[in-house]
């Protein structure tokens, strides 16, 4: 099946018993047992509920992947995937990563006793360097938080395998429509779901899809064990916005290109950072199309102000992915838990702007952005 017929049909399509066309909401916490043990498959919704048992089933489809798990929030998705490790293992993640990785790394995992190095990871012969003992794995994003930053997928993980390492890979900017991180021989993907795969900002979950039985195993023990797992209505709610994920992330990709190529011709502009920049660069080209996810840097705070106090269409908010356009400062927002040393090495400056462009029409994007410099 295609694509753009698998989001919509893909996991569990509707419902045998009834011939619902969508998968129903089983908002329930526990089910009926015919006798002690014998159940018909579900017993407790912390192990299994069929509702997110459909959304597993569906992004494991997309990913290409074994199986998938759907967890209350991204950090939970991506904290229940750093429990796979022990007191005493090492990882090597991208350094330019989401703000809140950074934290529970740094502030949770650390005091567990995980030890991690924070590497420039699009430079592949650097990995090699950090790779000790007890290291178990490279955790990646690609593009990265906010500064767009690829990192050659493939490449890496011929690193990983030849040192026995699992490969992460966060394809929350990408999607599976745009990313397949697992054909590129990434072990586990990850996503924050709250952004395009849900794609309407009415929603919080992460996901987590694995490419083996073993793993799956593993996975299934922590998200039960631990029951960071997300309600049936948002799995609901999750499938229904996977439905139109193409479409959306179509006009996205649009969208954005317009507005780097008008972002180009600003004298108030200082950088772009933007995959298709960072790809024609670097010759990564592991992506379908470059997102819809655009990090700039004004020349000053003055016109920072300017262009924040000029929205109308664009909302100033956190988060990302959704149908609206939303604009964020990361380093006085979603980076601010990152030490202001490591911003400035970085280069997440007091002046970069992330801008998630969002389908509505570029031509009233572009007139939010469009400063008065008199």
């Amino acid at each position: 099946m295609k694509f753009n017929s698998l989001v919509i049909h893909g996991g569990i399509d509707g419902d045998e018993k009834t011939g619902a066309v969508t998968v129903p909401i089983y908002q329930t916490s526990t089910y009926r047992q015919k006798k002690v043990g014998q159940h018909s498959g579900y017993e407790y919704s912390r192990t299994g509920n069929p509702t997110r048992e459909a959304l597993e089933k569906l992004i494991s489809d997309l990913e290409g992947g074994f199986r998938g798990f759907a967890f209350s929030s991204g950090m939970a998705a991506i904290s229940s995937v750093l429990m796979l490790f022990k007191s005493g293992d090492h990882i090597i993640l991208s350094d330019d990563v989401y703000g809140g990785t950074f934290r529970v790394v740094d502030k949770v995992f650390k005091n567990l006793g995980l030890e991690y190095d924070f590497i420039n990871t699009n430079d592949i012969n650097d990995i090699s360097k950090y790779i000790k003992k007890n290291t178990k794995a490279i955790y990646i994003e690609t593009p990265t938080n906010p500064l767009m930053k690829l990192t050659d997928i493939k490449e890496v993980s011929k690193i990983a395998k030849e040192n026995n390492l699992l490969l992460i890979v966060d394809n929350t900017f990408m999607t599976p429509y745009l990313q397949k991180p697992i054909k590129l021989g990434a072990d586990i993907v990850i996503h924050s779901a709250t952004k395009y795969l849900g794609g309407h900002s009415d929603l919080v979950a992460g996901l987590v899809i694995v490419n083996n039985e073993e793993l799956g195993n593993k996975m299934h023990f922590i998200q039960n064990s631990v029951g960071a797992i997300l309600g049936p209505f948002d799995s609901w709610l999750l499938i229904k916005g996977i439905k139109t994920l193409h479409v959306r992330m179509d006009r996205h990709c649009e969208n954005a290109e317009k507005i780097v190529n008008w972002l180009k011709e600003q004298e108030w502009v200082k950088k772009i950072y933007y995959p298709g920049i960072e790809a024609n660069e670097n010759k990564i080209m592991q992506m379908k199309k470059f997102g819809g996810m655009i990090s700039f840097e004004v020349v000053n705070e003055e016109y920072l102000n300017k262009l924040l106090s000029n929205l109308k269409i664009i909302t100033l908010a956190e988060s990302l992915g959704g149908v609206e356009s939303l604009i964020s400062v990361p380093a006085k927002m979603t980076h601010a838990s990152i030490p202001a040393e490591i911003r400035d090495k970085l280069g997440i400056t007091d002046t970069l702007v992330r801008l998630s462009v969002g389908i509505e029409d570029v031509e009233d994007i572009i007139s939010d952005l469009t400063l008065n410099l008199k």
